[in-house]
């Protein structure tokens, strides 16, 4: 991957902790001088939380709500508590982790509470994402909406590339003027050792990589699908925010890379200085939200008495 040009290392699913092998596959993307990033639903970090710290430089924990049956509902399973859990135990050794929320036309209103009540209160970044639809799934997200999601994430500690909203408003990629550099920007490779083309989502081809995915990245079938990229016919009105966010940021002579450029560099100096220099400070006491933080509070205390805390 390195050889390709590669700086980052996206794990995600599904839900990356469930594989067995997750820690081994972050140590060899650090010993190979890349950055990585691992979103999760939290069920499973308090777990794995030591044994990944210091591993993952962008670390996310999904979130829908701020109201604990609203966001299990919205997960399908009961998992708030662990997400609150995950984010003790993570300012507890010195991780600072997002929270990813994803925008809808239904649960906007969560915006502004899982701000105050969450991010804000323990210095966590924000990330405001917005819906995207893909085949049956997902949807449009109302002009209003888009408004709204402007207007509150103009706050400190909160993350929106307004470019997403710009590219909906323009309804999406245009295969006649592409936008979309998915495989110029992206390695996609599935969880079967294939690689993907032209992007995870909308998979025309599956290679086996074999040991030999350098000699792939050179081949014909490649070739073709970056001289086709955002052209393809399922590339029409494509909103997919992890394959544009790279996209904007290759494509200077474009406003979606100037109007990406100031979120970026705040969300870069937050997570990059300001959040490492407080994470040397030590460890923090997380706040949250009533009733939850007493009972988190006494799972981390049977967490931190089993195991002594890692040196920061």
């Amino acid at each position: 991957l390195k050889a390709l040009g590669v700086r980052f290392v996206d794990f995600t699913g599904g839900e990356p902790l469930l594989h067995p092998q997750i820690g081994e596959f972050l140590h060899e993307a650090k010993r190979l001088g890349l950055r990585t990033t691992l979103t999760t639903n939290g069920l499973l970090y308090p777990k794995r939380a030591r044994s990944l710290a210091g591993l993952v430089d962008l670390l996310h924990f999904s979130i829908d709500s701020a109201n604990p049956q609203e966001h299990n509902k919205s997960r399908g399973v009961d998992c708030f508590d662990k997400l609150m859990e995950s984010i003790e135990v993570a300012l507890s050794i010195g991780e600072r982790p997002d929270l990813l929320f994803t925008v809808t036309n239904e649960n906007i209103d969560q915006l502004d509470q899982i701000y105050e009540t969450i991010s804000k209160p323990n210095g966590l970044i924000l990330i405001v994402n917005p819906l995207f639809e893909y085949n049956t799934l997902g949807g449009n997200l109302s002009a209003s909406v888009m408004s709204r999601m402007e207007h509150l994430s103009r706050r400190p500690l909160t993350y929106l590339n307004p470019s997403f909203l710009d590219l909906r408003r323009a309804g999406g990629n245009d295969p006649t003027a592409p936008v979309c550099r998915a495989v110029s920007t992206c390695v996609v490779i599935s969880p079967m050792n294939e690689l993907v083309l032209p992007c995870y989502h909308y998979g025309l081809d599956r290679l086996p990589i074999d040991g030999k995915l350098r000699d792939l990245w050179g081949s014909d079938t490649v070739r073709d699908h970056r001289e086709m990229e955002g052209r393809h016919e399922v590339c029409s009105g494509c909103t997919i925010n992890c394959y544009f966010e790279p996209s904007f940021a290759v494509s200077p002579t474009t406003r979606f890379f100037w109007r990406s450029l100031p979120s970026k560099m705040s969300y870069g100096w937050t997570k990059f200085v300001s959040q490492r220099m407080d994470s040397r400070r030590g460890p923090r006491n997380a706040v949250l939200p009533q009733p939850v933080a007493q009972e988190a509070s006494s799972i981390i205390n049977v967490v931190a008495g089993a195991q002594a805390p890692a040196e920061v």
